[in-house]
């Protein structure tokens, strides 16, 4: 057992980590609601598990305590009126306003145990599930609409990278940048207020979900125990960014934060999607952000207010600058950048779009892939990576790779 938040690297022994198995939220996913639901394919539940025990399995026998999004919310919310407290706070964020309706969801979910209910929020609450109420009191109870659900599945939670970060010995509560993904991280808000195992009393909150900002946790990169990279992304903004830095910088021993402007678009989500530390001094990259590149450098200045700086220079300049790689490591004068699908075009964007270079770090040097990403893996091997590598016919088509399916609570220090 590893109680509590304790993650100061992205590459340091993984000793606990938090993943949620998909569900039977995947099967609320149809041609007409993929994109709300922000999927481009619809993903065959069966063997998407399987493939989801497979990764569990990998992690388990590599010494990592696995946690799961249900199991932790429901010993959250073991106490009947903290079980209420979060329905009515998960309505609010679902925008369920019409009185009738939320007295039916409220008896429908407090009727299951802590457990059923957390799933079946995940997976959605049917217009079916609920007991027809008689009196009209709004217009949405007499309104008819096709729609089957009043409250929408969350097939997006297996990436449980997103909805919140373990940065140091605190939390991020990430305001998710799409409205389907917004009532993630209220799960993880009660874990960290009630569920001791998960957090204790020391961890210290940086961002909360009510912040009017966007930020998501595959944007952010603990490097070290002095600087935490994020990336300006499709999902993470301006203004999220500095706002976890006031959090952040006054209030911990991290020293700077360095901000990476990188491509808007769907291919490049999030900045772990083009870019993961996979050892002291090895790095997984797309090859579109090798530099020169945009970073931009958070740092404090004597009075506690924010200071900030414009860099352009090679990547791995950075890099090797801000992991201080020469005077602590391995001695070397450089950082080694692996190019997601090497230097093939068509192998790049083949393997970046089924996410080759979204790995999991589990030990320095030790990484979690898609076995499909052949050409990456390859590299990695011959650089002196130990590759682990899982199925992912499935699980791919949610466009997320092991690192987005992971949220690590406990590493050790480096």
């Amino acid at each position: 057992m590893y109680p509590g938040i304790h993650n100061f690297s992205e590459i340091g022994k993984l000793n606990k980590v938090l993943l949620h198995k998909p569900g039977l939220e995947l099967e609320a996913l149809t041609p007409t609601t993929m994109e709300r639901l922000l999927f481009d394919d619809i993903p065959f539940l069966k063997i998407a598990q399987e493939e989801h025990d497979i990764f569990t399995k990998i992690l388990e026998d590599n010494g990592v305590e696995v946690i799961f999004y249900v199991d932790e919310t429901a010993k959250a919310l073991a106490d009947a009126k903290i079980r209420t407290q979060f329905i009515n706070e998960f309505l609010d964020l679902s925008d369920v306003k019409a009185a009738g309706l939320r007295e039916s969801i409220i008896e429908f979910l407090m009727s299951m145990e802590p457990d059923k209910m957390v799933a079946k929020l995940i997976a959605g609450v049917k217009k079916t599930d609920l007991r027809h109420h008689e009196e009209v009191t709004s217009l949405y109870d007499i309104i008819e609409n096709d729609y089957p659900f009043v409250s929408d599945p969350m097939p997006n939670l297996y990436f449980t990278r997103d909805p919140g970060a373990c940065v140091g010995n605190g939390l991020n509560l990430h305001h998710m940048s799409t409205p389907a993904r917004r009532r993630e991280a209220l799960f993880l808000k009660y874990m960290f207020k009630y569920d001791r195992d998960f957090a204790t009393e020391d961890n210290k909150l940086w961002y909360d979900i009510y912040e009017d900002y966007s930020i998501e946790g595959g944007d952010v990169l603990v490097l070290s125990k002095d600087v935490v990279a994020i990336g300006l992304s499709q999902r993470t903004t301006v203004d999220g960014i500095e706002r976890f830095a006031k959090n952040l910088l006054p209030n911990s021993d991290y020293k700077k934060i360095l901000v990476f402007d990188i491509p808007k678009s769907r291919a490049f989500m999030h900045l772990d999607t083009v870019f993961t530390m996979i050892d002291y001094d090895k790095f997984t990259i797309h090859p579109e952000i090798e530099g020169p590149l945009s970073v931009y450098e958070i740092t404090l200045g004597a009075n506690n207010e924010l200071k900030f700086n414009a860099v352009k220079e090679e990547l791995n300049k950075v890099l090797a600058r801000e992991l201080n790689i020469l005077r602590e490591h391995l001695h070397l004068d450089h950082v080694t950048l692996i190019k997601c699908g090497g230097g093939s075009v068509i192998d790049a964007a083949r393997e970046q779009w089924n996410d080759g270079s979204n790995t999991l770090c589990i030990a320095p040097g030790t990484v979690v892939t898609y076995e499909r990403n052949y050409v990456s893996n390859e590299l990695m091997e011959k650089k002196g990576i130990k590759v682990l590598t899982m199925p992912s016919s499935e699980l791919s088509r949610g466009r997320g790779g092991p690192r987005c399916m992971s949220c690590p609570v406990n590493r050790d220090d480096l």
